[in-house]
């Protein structure tokens, strides 16, 4: 064999082990950032890649019977690279179930405008039924929803907590919080709580996120927002899903700014005024206004401390929500729990503190809202009705 022919062949099989080089869904995909006419969906992979989102409509029928339209993450006009994939898929009806598979196909080289492309991974339709989402709907006649809040990581407690939650019963869940002990990396986060949701809801069932004061710590703490993309691009949000309007808030830190612990790293007294001045429009609204009830969600409760963090809260946002027909807040945060009764001088609404062990099952109708304190057991410890 002459020396350009080795020199050929040994090109060919470094060519064929390129192509070889897997590419593997690391974590998720898992539902984000549900709205009436919208929906983003979000995974990550081992390597470099290009990803796309399809979707066809709820059906018996095989997902390979037709060609379906193709959602990418773009850019500018330029598909994104990477290793986190967010897809968001718009102009969706109202209310509607629809299925998804998602795809990544590895990036193994680009320079300008060559791209020399891997294998492809999926998740599978073949031998599984296709995930699925279904829209919100602000005429629904009821809604369910958990929360789960400080299981730092403690998965068991999670999937214990979290038992009841089903595709088509389940609208949706709260992480209130202090999910993990800290945001030090990717890894941390996925392995802390989001890979045993994924496996257990998440992938159908949509999670939104109200930060503790354990995630604002590490150096993934600035980085984990983009994971979990809300409709205002912040880690403060609102939304409606049938009779209830939910606000969530971001509870920053529970120390000054200035301690020594956060190592000048914290500005959360002026991110904390940011949401005040917010809190101020979104009540002004509507969609807001018309809710027969309406929930606010935040990490750490404003009353009961002498801490900072509580007082600044208790301070700045307490005034907003007085006079405006709160139904409850739910808290986190001290792990253990309690029901605060209104205090009309300062808030008129009941706030609730949910234990770092318990669930908070909740239930709406036109008619009457029930929520109910389970254990990890499945057993009921308390029951309110509003």
């Amino acid at each position: 064999m002459t020396h350009k022919s080795c020199l050929f062949l040994l090109l060919f099989v470094l060519s064929l082990n390129l192509f070889a080089q897997e590419i593997q869904i690391s974590h998720g995909p898992y539902v984000q950032a549900v709205a009436e006419n919208e929906v983003t969906i979000v995974w990550t992979t081992d390597v470099d890649a290009v990803s796309w989102v399809e979707v066809a409509p709820a059906g018996t029928n095989s997902f390979y019977g037709e060609e379906h339209p193709k959602y990418f993450e773009t850019k500018n006009g330029n598909r994104v690279v990477g290793q986190l994939h967010k897809i968001t898929i718009p102009n969706l009806e109202e209310s509607t179930e629809y299925r998804y598979r998602v795809f990544s196909k590895a990036v193994l080289t680009h320079q300008g405008h060559r791209v020399l492309y891997g294998n492809i991974a999926s998740t599978n339709v073949y031998s599984q039924k296709p995930l699925r989402f279904r829209t919100l709907n602000k005429q629904k006649d009821s809604v369910s929803f958990l929360v789960l809040n400080d299981i730092h990581g403690r998965v068991d407690d999670l999937a214990a907590l979290s038992s009841n939650v089903e595709y088509g019963k389940t609208d949706l869940v709260f992480f209130n919080g202090d999910m993990v002990s800290s945001m030090n990396d990717e890894q941390q986060f996925f392995e802390g709580f989001m890979d045993k949701s994924v496996e257990l809801f998440a992938s159908k069932v949509p999670v939104y996120f109200a930060r503790g004061n354990h995630e604002t710590r590490g150096p993934f703490s600035v980085y984990f927002p983009d994971y979990f993309p809300t409709p205002t691009g912040k880690l403060y949000y609102s939304f409606r899903q049938g009779p209830v309007h939910f606000i969530v808030l971001d509870c920053g830190e529970d120390k000054p700014d200035s301690d020594i612990e956060y190592s000048g790293l914290a500005q959360f007294d002026a991110y904390r005024t940011e949401q005040q001045e917010w809190l101020k429009k979104e009540i002004q609204k509507e969609e807001f206004k018309s809710a027969p009830y309406k929930m606010v969600v935040i990490h750490i409760p404003p009353v009961g401390s002498d801490w900072h963090g509580p007082l600044d809260i208790r301070r700045k946002i307490l005034p907003v929500l007085k006079n405006q027909n709160i139904t409850a807040m739910i808290c986190g945060h001290t792990h253990r729990y309690q029901y605060i009764e209104p205090q009309p001088e300062e808030f008129d609404f009941p706030i609730i503190i949910n234990a770092h062990t318990t669930s908070l099952e909740v239930d709406a109708t036109s008619e009457k809202m029930t929520v109910v304190r389970k254990d990890t057991d499945g057993k009921e410890l308390n029951r309110f009705n509003f």
